[in-house]
């Protein structure tokens, strides 16, 4: 990476169409690969229900703590370029996708912006996320409250943690 100071920033990856675990391995890959953003700690694969849209397939959902020179924004546009790059095609909200990556935390930094809000604004609402952010950052604090403490008062019904360890992805989507 540059000589630029890097942040440590929180990122929540999932999908649940084609090979979700294969997908999210490519693009933990592809930022890792940036020379901008290097991937430090992926949680395991959680296989988590549906939200929002609820009549589709589960999901597979993991976060990572990626260590990144990029801004926020920046960081943001990296991550939609991956997803392009894997075909990422927005049709419905919260409904089907091969990947989704969202930015949940990056540094100090509050942002609301078009398109963007650091800390992301429902990440403590979702289970999906926050079980997974325990898994690797269980006392970073949020809103005053470890992610641990989030995750178990979060209804977390249905949601399984799979036996894949934390480096599942490094032997996948090479």
């Amino acid at each position: 990476m540059s000589g630029q100071a890097e942040e440590r920033a929180f990122l929540s990856l999932g999908g649940n169409l084609g090979d979700p675990a294969k997908s999210m391995a490519a693009a933990l890959h592809m930022l890792d690969a940036s020379g901008q953003t290097r991937v430090v700690t992926v949680s395991s694969l959680h296989r988590t229900p549906p939200w929002g849209k609820v009549d589709q397939p589960d999901f597979l959902n993991v976060t990572a703590e990626v260590a990144t020179s990029l801004s926020p924004l920046e960081l943001l546009e990296l991550c939609l370029e991956v997803e392009r790059r894997l075909k990422r095609v927005r049709v419905e909200r919260w409904g089907p996708r091969l990947i989704d990556i969202d930015v949940l935390l990056h540094g100090e930094s509050n942002v609301s912006d078009v398109g963007l809000e650091i800390p992301h604004p429902r990440m403590l609402d979702r289970a999906f996320v926050m079980v997974p952010l325990a898994e690797i950052a269980p006392d970073l604090v949020l809103a005053g409250k470890s992610s641990a403490e989030w995750a178990t008062a979060l209804d977390s019904a249905g949601i399984e943690r799979l036996d894949s360890g934390r480096d599942w992805w490094r032997n996948l989507g090479e």
